[in-house]
């Protein structure tokens, strides 16, 4: 089990890039709390991958519930003790919805955001893990969730566009830009030791970190 100079540390980056492998890991490594997103908790996902307008509000609202839940819980409890990985950052939920509602649905969750007035926790680290495309769709069917089997390749490109936007203003918190595509942290014991060793030197500001060009 090795320390952790993090007190909170963030993973992030779109659907199947391997953002909750990491973060268990990282739990695991640092022997912190772990906080997952719950996806297959909101009993609206699996028809919004099958009628995505139909239900893309409902779908945006429990996400936003459950989460406001969720800072509610940490904001209860000492938050720096122990350190806490997660596998979400609440700015994320705002990119869905711009992502998948209309112009009035919006306005709605706009509204709902508003009055419940969330402040979450800064994180200390945040990891964004990037793949393209093609990496991403492999990777969910490898999973094997049924309802993520015919997610459809605009929606991923959309997705991965608006992780792209978000993250090249984010300034919040120092940030390790990782390229996932060729990297196996459940697996290779290499590729996860050498994202241990970087979360352990980051201090601030911005970092890349390209496994495929370093040779181990």
């Amino acid at each position: 089990m090795s320390s952790s100079p993090h007190d909170f540390i963030v993973i992030e980056g779109p659907l199947g890039v391997g953002k909750t492998t990491l973060a268990l890991r990282l739990a695991r490594s640092f022997g912190s709390d772990l906080l997952l997103e719950d996806a297959d908790d909101n009993p609206f996902l699996e028809r919004f991958y099958q009628e995505p307008r139909r239900v893309a509000l409902q779908t945006q609202l429990f996400f936003l519930f459950q989460r406001a839940k969720q800072i509610e819980e940490l904001k209860q409890s000492d938050m720096f003790q122990p350190v806490r990985v997660a596998d979400f950052i609440l700015a994320k939920d705002r990119l869905f919805a711009e992502l998948t509602l209309d112009e009035e649905e919006f306005k709605l969750y706009d509204q709902v955001y508003e009055h419940l007035a969330l402040v979450a926790p800064v994180p200390d680290l945040v990891i964004y893990l990037q793949a393209p495309v093609d990496v991403l769709l492999r990777r969910v069917a490898k999973r094997g969730r049924k309802y993520e089997q015919g997610l459809a390749v605009e929606y991923l490109e959309r997705l991965n566009e608006a992780y792209t936007r978000f993250f090249y203003d984010y300034n919040a918190s120092p940030l390790l830009i990782v390229n996932a595509a060729e990297i196996d942290f459940a697996e290779n014991e290499a590729d996860y030791q050498l994202i241990l060793d970087y979360v352990g030197k980051i201090k601030s500001g911005r970092h890349y970190l390209n496994p495929s060009q370093i040779t181990l």
